[in-house]
This record gives C-alpha cells, structure tokens and sequence, in this order.
C-alpha cells in the first residue's frame, strides 16, 4: 500500500486528508499550524504528524500532495523533487511561469512524479465530453466556451481570472488536445482600483477551433457551463445544477444550393457515471507512482501559469 503524505491540512488540504484517509492511503500530514495539526491528527488516528516541512520530507513518504498558498509552491515543491521523490501540486502550480519551467526540469533530472491538481480533467463528466467529442459524435469541433460566474468571493491580491479561470484553461486544452495559439483578453474594474472583477478571453486554437472564457464574480446567479459546437451537434454542461446533466443537442446547420438551412432532431442526455473527481484525481496520482503521469503533468501545469500570465499583461495594458 503506498504511503501519502500531505503538506497543508487548511480549506483545501483537508479534504487531501479525508479522501485520502477514506481509500487506505494517508500516511501523515505536515502542517506548521500546531493546533490544526493536532485536530487532524486526533480525526485520523494512526497518521503520523510533522510540524515541518523538511521532517516530512525526511521521512520519505512515496508521494507527497501539496495544499498550501500557491505562494508557498515553488519553494516546497522544489526541495521534494530534488529529492527524487513524488509530488501532486495544488493549482496554481507556481505564481510564475519561470519558477514552473524550472520544477518541470528539476523534476525531469530527478525522475521526480510530478503532477499538477487541475481536478476537473477528473471530472467525469468532463471526460465524457471529451470521449464524446472523440468519438466524432458532434462531427469537427468548431468552437468552446465557459462561464465561470458568481456573487464572490471577491479577492483582494488577485484577478477573477486568476482566481476562476485556472480549471477552464485546463479543461479547453484537454478537450482540444492542444495548446492554443493566440489569445486575446479584456477586462474590467468596479469594485477595486486594481483588482478585476470581470474579464472576457479568446482563445484560438489548431485547425480553427476557437474558445472563449467569460469569469467574475460581479453576477447575479451562478453559473459553471460549459458549451461544445461542433459541425453535427452541440454539448452542454453546467456543474452549478443539482443534475449536472450532459445534454447533446441534435442540431446543425446544412447548406441546401448555397443556402444555410437548419436541421434540428431530437435532443437527448448523454448518460455517464457520478464520481468524486478528487477521489479520480488522488487515485490516478497514487496508482501512477510507479509509472507515467500522463493527465495534469507538469508541462500542462506550466501552461496554464503561461496562459494566466499573459492574461494578466494583457488586461492590465488594455486599461
């Protein structure tokens, strides 16, 4: 039985803890706070505690999840894979694309297991779409958009595109199965004299599909949608839904002598199996330390801190 260790028991950290308790593969927890440590160790008896860092990493567990601030990444992660020794890292990977590039490389001299918690590449419903799309169902993907949407949290030291966007990025390069080419973002201020509360981003991608990401957390309902169009049918998908349904749209448009006609058949839901995509994501990490990490590597991690950089520059200079 492989043995985990997580770093960080706070909001995010703690559900590490309990899923990994609950498949057999929590080992111990490192946590500096030492009355969080002690309320997770009295909660999981049998897991070892470590108030540092270091005296986890010492004991050489055979992966380590970290949960900590994204701030705190970088340095944390860095000791780990230079060790050898394997790692999940929460997203953001790091706060730059260059501290990113150089765990990626680190982790390729060590033979370090490096992977990345973009959690919705294990969403099942999201890889039903994918297998969907796969299977020429919806004909040639033309275009993606998602909506991240929602009153707060508001953030203080970061962007709704920092804060929202990260998971949607992920998942456009999943379904795409490339990264894209160009990108172009706007965005705008209300509530903070440098903080965005609302930004609209395209993306181009590979033989001309396109993507779009609208975020804030300025509106009045949440939404989580995702939509997918291709040239013989559509996809949608919102996660804020207590069905969470995949609905396949039989429609499309034909071309009769030169004129676009319509053609719309019956609509139908796309069955496919509910699962906890933290628990998928944690066994995938777990059963492919002995072997290949081939979803939410580290290459795919650095992308987004790319993508999320050059947002970032270009909503600023947009102002």
């Amino acid at each position: 039985m492989k043995r985990i260790c997580v770093i960080g028991g706070g909001r995010w950290g703690k559900n590490h803890i309990r899923t990994l308790h609950q498949l057999g593969y929590l080992a111990a927890i490192a946590e500096a706070n030492p009355t969080k440590l002690q309320e997770h160790i009295a909660a999981y008896p049998g897991t070892i505690g470590h108030s540092s860092v270091d005296e986890a990493i010492e004991a050489a567990y055979d992966g380590y999840t970290l949960a900590t601030p994204a701030e705190s990444h970088f340095e944390i992660a860095l000791k780990i894979i230079r060790k050898g020794m394997n790692i999940m890292i929460e997203k953001p990977m790091t706060l730059t694309s260059e501290e990113s590039e150089i765990l990626v490389a680190e982790a390729k001299k060590s033979g370090s297991r490096l992977m990345v918690g973009h959690i919705l590449l294990f969403h099942p419903a999201i890889r039903k779409i994918k297998e969907t799309i796969t299977s020429g169902k919806i004909g040639k993907l033309f275009y993606i958009y998602s909506t991240r949407l929602n009153l707060g949290t508001v953030r203080t030291e970061e962007s709704v595109f920092s804060s929202f966007a990260p998971h949607d990025i992920s998942v456009l390069d999943y379904l795409v199965g490339a990264k894209a080419t160009r990108i172009e973002a706007k965005g705008a201020k209300f509530l903070q004299n440098k903080v965005y509360d609302t930004t609209m981003t395209q993306f181009d991608y590979p033989d001309g599909v396109s993507a779009h990401i609208f975020v804030s957390w300025l509106h009045p309902f949440k939404e989580q949608l995702l939509v997918v169009v291709g040239s013989k049918g559509m996809i949608s998908f919102d996660d804020s839904t207590k069905e969470k349904e995949i609905h396949f749209y039989n429609k499309r448009i034909d071309f009769e002598n030169g004129v676009p006609v319509k053609v719309e058949e019956p609509d139908e839901t796309i069955e496919y199996e509910k699962k906890m995509p933290l628990e998928e994501e944690l066994k995938y990490f777990v059963e492919h330390l002995d072997s290949t990490i081939e979803i939410n590597t580290g290459e795919n991690g650095l992308e987004v801190v790319r993508v999320l950089e050059a947002v970032e520059n270009m909503i600023k200079n947009n102002r």
